[in-house]
């Protein structure tokens, strides 16, 4: 093997994880000497991301786009995991297991307030002042804003074949945009809740919670025996991501040969949300080591909190720069007037919407469900735990785990949303139908959302 520069394959994805690197450190020590940046509460991570892709328009760097996808698509993952496999330090507050369930609710409800926004816009410009515009183009900023880049690149591709010029470059951009929403509005709205001394109680609680920033906890495996501590964690962290591949292998497998069309359609979500069936995994885990030390069969409990928060916070990190810096300003081909009006209004009913819903649903962690849920129906799950580890950095309120749980109910509750989808571009009328029949589903969600906090009373 050539181990010299002149072999690409072998150099490339350690170079762009120097890049990262070296951007991460540029922002913590530009954060620490800066007043500035560090009173505007920006996360490094964020201000590495916008230095990456400043640098790259400006030609200082060369970065590899399918090299940094592949960071932000594997980070979520990985992140999760590490996370879902700690050892629960509190029981989850007001709403029971009714939270994962309500929380879900939110999420699609969410949808359904940004459907009706970009449908209203565009139905709006198509009768009056853009008669060309694609009617149905308004249902892209949900896919954008609420789903990612992901299902905005499927969905915005489906409509270009149907007569949307422009379609996919059109639902990316709006992804963009969500994404910047994410992290720049996201920051402002930090900024004003801590001026306003809205944030101070949340910092404590988090700072304050037991076991947090404790090392070595009761009946642990030792720092350093025969392999390291952290070799452990990581070790449990990789394999529950293979045994998530061969799950996840397995299920678009058994649907692809039961039904082409299904497939096309479910094995995407699948893969996109790999996360979830990951968490479901790390938690399996986390069950059967907790029943075989309870049942004598291990004698030490093998996770380890403090260790697991910063792998969990390392994949983070590096997903949320790579994402920042793998954002193409290119993908805006014009439109601008749609484009422009959706993404300001997907902004401000997003953030409308789940203060609304939020103060009933997270009673016990207000802030941080709202920042979460904020960050993550703008942009990504990664920009939703981004915001959420400003003010609970160790992720000690469910929160966190909301977005996984959330997603997971999300799923089965948006199944209607991808049948709507398909439904409005067939014709005029079609779309108004879907119009409607968005709203009268929000209606249902927002009743099962209170309904369902009034029963856990």
């Amino acid at each position: 093997m050539d181990y010299s520069a002149a072999n690409q394959e072998l150099w490339s994805f350690i170079i762009q994880l120097g890049l990262i690197a070296g951007a991460i450190l540029l922002a913590q020590l530009l954060r620490q000497k800066v007043s500035m940046i560090r009173k505007s509460l920006m996360p490094v991570a964020v201000l590495a991301g916008f230095l990456l892709l400043i640098a790259k328009y400006a030609g200082l760097v060369k970065l590899d786009g399918a090299i940094m996808e592949t960071l932000v698509y594997h980070g979520i993952a990985l992140g999760f995991i590490a996370m879902s496999l700690r050892v629960p330090a509190q029981k989850q507050s007001a709403g029971g297991d009714l939270t994962g369930l309500k929380s879900g609710a939110v999420i699609v409800s969410t949808y359904l307030v940004q459907g009706i926004t970009g449908l209203i816009i565009t139905l709006f410009l198509a009768y009056t002042f853009m008669p060309g515009l694609f009617k149905a183009a308004g249902l892209l900023l949900p896919m954008g804003y609420g789903q990612g880049p992901g299902q905005a690149n499927n969905i915005g591709s489906s409509y270009e074949a149907l007569g949307f010029a422009g379609g996919r470059s059109f639902g990316l951009s709006i992804a963009a945009a969500g994404y910047l929403v994410a992290c720049i509005v996201g920051v402002v709205i930090l900024n004003i809740l801590s001026r306003r001394g809205k944030l101070g109680a949340a910092r404590r609680s988090a700072a304050e919670e037991p076991g947090v920033d404790f090392f070595q906890s009761k009946d642990e495996i030792p720092v350093s025996d025969s392999i390291d501590k952290l070799s452990v964690q990581i070790a449990m962290v990789v394999l529950v991501y293979l045994a998530t591949y061969l799950a996840a292998w397995g299920i678009t497998s058994g649907i692809a040969a039961l039904s082409a069309g299904l497939a096309g359609t479910v094995n995407t979500l699948i893969w996109g949300f790999n996360f979830i069936i990951g968490s479901a995994l790390a938690i399996l885990l986390r069950v059967l080591l907790e029943k075989a030390k309870k049942a004598g069969l291990i004698r030490r409990q093998y996770q380890n909190n403090y260790l697991l928060n910063r792998i969990s916070g390392f994949f983070f990190d590096i997903m949320i720069v790579a994402g920042i810096a793998s954002i193409n300003l290119e993908d805006i081909r014009g439109l601008w007037v749609p484009f422009v009006l959706m993404a300001v209004a997907g902004a401000a009913v997003t953030w409308l919407h789940l203060r609304f819903v939020c103060r009933d649903v997270y009673r016990d962690y207000y802030y941080e469900g709202l920042i979460s849920m904020y960050g993550m129906l703008t942009g990504t799950i990664s920009s939703g735990v981004l915001l959420l580890r400003e003010i609970d950095p160790d992720l000690a309120t469910p929160a966190a785990n909301n977005l996984i749980t959330g997603s997971s109910f999300g799923i089965i509750l948006g199944a209607p949303i991808l049948v709507l989808v398909g439904l409005a571009p067939k014709s005029d009328l079609l779309c108004w139908i879907t119009l409607g029949l968005i709203a009268v589903y929000m209606a249902l969600l927002e009743l099962l959302i209170f309904k369902a906090k009034k029963k856990a009373k």
